[in-house]
């Protein structure tokens, strides 16, 4: 199967393409939004093909990956198809709604001729999508291997622009967090906030592996990603009891509250007790392979395309 699919997210279009398709990513100049071609950063197959606007417009394909509003409308410049009606389409949900409750209508709310797809439970519970029809594929995520170490007796937290992302991740609570135990922050531009900065994924996931947790204090996102690949490390958590977290966490691979009291407590624990944080992160791994694993994610993707395309 021939799919077209914009580079959105890096980590989630790292394991779509991992599938046993044909894909084609945009590439415009610049590797602006609208066409950031093949990832940089992370490992792709080489059966990902980068295609200019005027490329993609001379290309077939059974079904079209839309990310963004944008992404209909430019699969309809560079190609003259409307996503649903001349070529099979599916819309991916990567973000939490914003707004108030009542607000919280999707762009793509009572549209019949295309799948909307959700990446957690939680999204599909808080967007209104009316009468367009709905699927949940949760999240999956290459197997980085049983890493972890903690040799390190830190936290670690993964944020991409945190200074900005404020509130939203959480990087408000970072000093109330670290008064018993050290954090160490990394993503883009965290440097601002006395962190790492963003590094190249392989060397992240090792350098999350000799922390002694993983620390996710994010108030409102879908699942961070980086919080799957924590546990797939091997890691235990200490994460805030929002969204899907306290659904992705299960209760013997780490603390999930809401209380700021009980996760420095539990850092604390970690910090002083090697053992009690080895059993967790086992415990997690063990959890995340299963329910977060590639192989499933991309079963379940490949049932939908099926359906969609036929």
């Amino acid at each position: 199967m021939r799919i077209l699919s914009w580079h959105v997210h890096g980590a989630w279009s790292t394991a779509f393409v991992h599938g046993d398709h044909d894909h084609v990513v945009p590439v415009v100049p610049g590797r602006g939004a609208d066409g950031r071609g093949r990832a940089r950063t992370y490992g792709w197959p080489d059966r990902v093909r980068e295609a200019t606007p005027a490329e993609i417009g001379d290309t077939a394909f059974d079904v079209v990956v839309l990310q963004r509003p944008d992404d209909e409308r430019l699969l309809l410049e560079w190609t003259g198809l409307r996503a649903g009606r001349d070529v099979p389409a599916v819309y991916v949900e990567h973000n939490a709604p914003q707004g108030r409750i009542t607000d919280m209508r999707h762009p793509v709310a009572d549209r019949r001729d295309l799948t909307l797809v959700h990446v957690t439970h939680f999204n599909a519970l808080f967007w209104d999508a009316g009468s367009t029809p709905t699927r949940v594929i949760e999240h999956g995520v290459p197997d980085p291997g049983a890493r972890y170490t903690g040799t390190l007796p830190h936290a670690v937290v993964v944020a991409n622009e945190a200074p900005r992302r404020g509130r939203v991740v959480g990087a408000d609570l970072l000093g109330a967090l670290n008064g018993d135990v050290a954090i160490d922050l990394f993503g883009i531009d965290s440097e601002r906030l006395g962190g790492h900065g963003d590094v190249p994924h392989d060397r992240l996931l090792t350098e999350m592996a000799r922390r002694r947790m993983y620390l996710h204090p994010v108030r409102w996102t879908s699942l961070g990603l980086s919080l799957v690949e924590a546990m797939h490390l091997g890691m235990p958590v200490v994460a805030l009891a929002t969204t899907e977290t306290a659904e992705a966490v299960p209760a013997a691979a780490g603390v999930v509250s809401n209380r700021v009291d009980r996760l420095r407590a539990a850092m604390a624990r970690f910090r002083d007790d090697p053992v009690a944080a080895a059993d967790a992160g086992r415990a997690a791994r063990a959890h995340a392979t299963h329910r977060f694993g590639l192989r499933r994610f991309l079963e379940d993707w490949d049932r939908l395309l099926e359906e969609v395309a036929t």
